[in-house]
């Protein structure tokens, strides 16, 4: 059945139910005389979207919850209570939800982006610059800046190769 709207008679998109002084009012608006009333309608989500998004999250919460370190044996409920990891290998258990978490906590960036301490020698500033111009590369790739992109991936390889030419950080040159 199809409703018109009370005020202009155009067709009815809003309809509401209230209860008032314990008498059921039935309401039949169109978009634009509920939005005069002030009755705001928010966008639905299909209730599809919103079990799929539970059970996945649902899902993830079980997975994690198994998430055991074979060395410390650390949990990750103890990992989410304490705040703080056992040993060195819990990183390699909790990767995926460490480097969630630190995306969420700097603004989508899962490296470094700040300055650099002036003892950590130029290995460690071209591995930073390179992850930087990746972030860069992924972004000029996504708003289809071919060009600079390329230039990017330049930079990367150049970057890369003059890594390669040193020794790692503590290491000596044979």
């Amino acid at each position: 059945m199809k409703f018109k709207c009370e005020k202009c008679g155009r067709d009815a998109t809003v309809h509401l139910t209230e209860i008032i002084n314990g008498q059921k009012i039935e309401r039949h608006l169109c978009q634009e005389c509920a939005a005069e009333e002030g009755i705001t309608i928010k966008a639905q989500i299909p209730l599809s979207k919103v079990i799929e998004e539970f059970l996945s999250q649902s899902t993830q919460e079980k997975e994690l919850v198994n998430l055991r370190c074979d060395v410390c044996g650390m949990t990750f409920l103890e990992f989410r209570q304490r705040g703080l990891l056992g040993c060195p290998h819990d990183y390699e258990v909790f990767e995926e939800v460490l480097v969630d978490l630190l995306e969420r906590s700097h603004e989508g960036k899962s490296y470094h982006v700040g300055k650099v301490p002036a003892n950590a020698g130029e290995t460690q500033r071209r591995q930073n610059e390179i992850l930087r111009l990746r972030g860069q590369l992924q972004e000029a790739i996504a708003r289809e800046d071919y060009e600079a992109a390329a230039h990017l991936r330049d930079r990367i390889d150049e970057l890369s190769k003059q890594l390669s030419r040193y020794p790692a950080q503590g290491e000596e040159e044979r």
